[in-house]
């Protein structure tokens, strides 16, 4: 039972997502459109790549937890300085881009790869050759920028040894200078005495004292060049930026897809917002599942009945099939209680109940019995307007004459075996009347001079006519129009029906639009419904094979 209930239930939103197929279509066609328009018009934006390895000092390189922690905070600190004003300038200052160091930080994306020492510079721009440019001219102008400043950090030693080194040069070549203005020193055992030989002693005891201190300054010197060196880390580019062959956005067909499918889902959300605010008969399962009545019949759209009921002008058509199988099932909708008089209403007006009405009057004259369709709505008579009879007299002059035979108020139609008793004259009291004894009378005389009568009240819900005539006859068809008539209101009809003791034979379901597929399955489900209702399998099958050979 479970089963079949979720069955139905996936039938019903497929049969629901078809009949709104085409605003789903439209909406997700509305929107991908829009969206491809709007693409398409949008400049394109390139997007160039360049990736760089940081060449990391070697005095910071080892396999310790704490190297590995430095390097990556190396790769952030790199990334986070790239996209800096300095570096940003210098980037505009060499390209000569006549734009704000500010716009291309919005541009640029530096970001360090996982568990690499590599850095991936991309540059979005609308002009492609340009993002190339500054993708590629970013590292350099970093790279130079980074050494520059890690350099300054030895600067002062440096400049300080380069001046030491500079003036001890100086005394060098002073002191070399001065020996060589004392002349050659005498040949050693030479009778001859040299006069300058304390002067030339002590200058070359100074010489030798200058060229080493020389030598340890240049040693110092080299050291803290070394120093630096070692303790500098930097960057080189290992992949340069090539030139995009297709923009990164707009991705038009992309987009356009997603466009549609959003617009698909917010059509789909709208229809079902519709579905759950609307409570009007949607299908054939509202009916058995909500108001647990069975379906006797289900009538399609057709034309107006300006020349008169469809089933007497065209008696081969469609419509006119399904008021003869709407017969047959009224046959056995009553098998222990004889139907001799026929209530049709509705639960609110316009929902087609006297076309019905007189539509099976048609057809039941066409099966050889005698009939007589009577005019209760004594507010809205419409009878005589399908028969194209004349309305002087009818049921409400039958109130204020004795009771004598029908002199003449029972007119005949043009079908053979249907006879017509037309409203009358408008009382200022319907209910009243219908609800009187005389109401009884009246349909005793006209059961003498037919088979089956068929009588058509105003709407439940509008006015208390129906009420009160529907427990005086053997049964009564709930005319309903889906799409229109509310749900609730039939569920109401239903009960006050049920509340007065009418026995309520089933439900005609009245325009109902075949060719829109959610109803498409439900014209023959209709008669399945109700003869699972009474549980006949034998006349059920009777039943539908005389409807499929009509």
């Amino acid at each position: 039972m479970e089963s079949q209930s979720f069955s139905e239930d996936i039938r019903r939103y497929i049969s629901l997502a078809w009949h709104w197929a085409w605003l789903l279509i439209l909406a997700g066609a509305i929107a991908a459109g829009v969206a491809y328009y709007i693409n398409r018009n949008t400049t394109p934006v390139y997007q160039a790549s360049a990736t760089f390895l940081i060449n990391e000092a070697p005095l910071t390189r080892s396999a310790d937890y704490s190297s590995i922690v430095t390097s990556q905070s190396l790769a952030q600190t790199y990334a986070l300085l790239m996209t800096k004003e300095p570096v940003l300038q210098g980037v505009v200052d060499r390209l000569g881009l006549n734009l704000p160091a500010r716009y291309l930080a919005g541009s640029i994306s530096v970001q360090p790869v996982k568990d690499t020492q590599l850095i991936v510079v991309s540059v979005v721009d609308t002009n492609p050759q340009r993002a190339v440019d500054i993708a590629n001219t970013l590292g350099e102008v970093f790279s130079e920028q980074n050494q520059g400043l890690q350099a300054s950090r030895y600067t002062a030693s440096k400049q300080n040894l380069e001046n030491q080194l500079a003036r001890l040069d100086q005394q060098i070549q002073e002191v070399t200078m001065s020996l060589s203005n004392l002349g050659e020193e005498p040949v050693a055992g030479s009778p001859t005495q040299d006069p300058n030989r304390v002067e030339r002693d002590r200058l070359q005891t100074t010489l030798a004292q200058y060229r080493q201190t020389y030598a340890y300054l240049l040693q110092s010197y080299e050291q803290v060049r070394l120093a630096e060196a070692q303790s500098t880390s930097n960057i080189v580019q290992v992949e340069s930026a090539q030139l995009p062959r297709s923009p990164i956005r707009p991705r038009t067909m992309r987009n356009s897809a997603m466009a549609g499918a959003v617009g698909l889902m917010v059509a789909a959300g709208i229809v079902f917002l519709i579905e759950a605010l609307d409570d009007t008969i949607k299908s054939p399962e509202d009916i058995t599942r909500q108001l647990g009545v069975p379906i006797l019949g289900i009538i399609a759209t057709h034309e107006s009945e300006t020349e008169g009921p469809v089933t007497a002008n065209q008696p081969r058509t469609p419509v006119a099939e399904a008021f003869r199988a709407l017969r047959t099932n009224i046959q056995y909708a009553s098998v222990d209680r004889p139907l001799n008089t026929i209530l049709v209403t509705s639960p609110s007006p316009e929902d087609g109940k006297s076309t019905i009405a007189a539509n099976l009057g048609v057809v039941l004259a066409q099966g050889g019995r005698k009939v007589v369709v009577v005019d209760a709505d004594l507010r809205r008579p419409r009878v005589h307007k399908l028969f194209k009879l004349s309305n002087q007299q009818g049921t409400s002059d039958l109130f204020v004459k004795p009771p004598e035979p029908l002199n003449g108020t029972i007119q005949k139609t043009e079908v053979a075996n249907l006879y017509a008793l037309t409203s009358g004259n408008l009382p200022p009291n319907p209910s009243e009347l219908l609800g009187s004894e005389k109401m009884v009378k009246i349909l005793d005389m006209v059961h003498d001079e037919a088979d089956i009568i068929i009588i058509d009240s105003p709407p439940l819900l509008a006015v208390t006519d129906a009420a009160v005539l529907a427990p005086r006859t053997d049964g009564v068809l709930l005319v309903v129009k889906p799409g229109k008539t509310k749900l609730a209101a039939c569920r109401q009809a239903v009960e006050q029906l049920q509340r007065v003791g009418a026995n309520i034979l089933g439900v005609v379901l009245n325009d109902v639009e075949l060719r829109r597929s959610r109803y498409k399955y439900a014209y023959y489900k209709g008669y399945y419904s109700y003869h699972n209702y009474y549980g006949d399998k034998d006349k059920k099958k009777k039943i539908v094979e005389s409807v499929t050979k009509e």
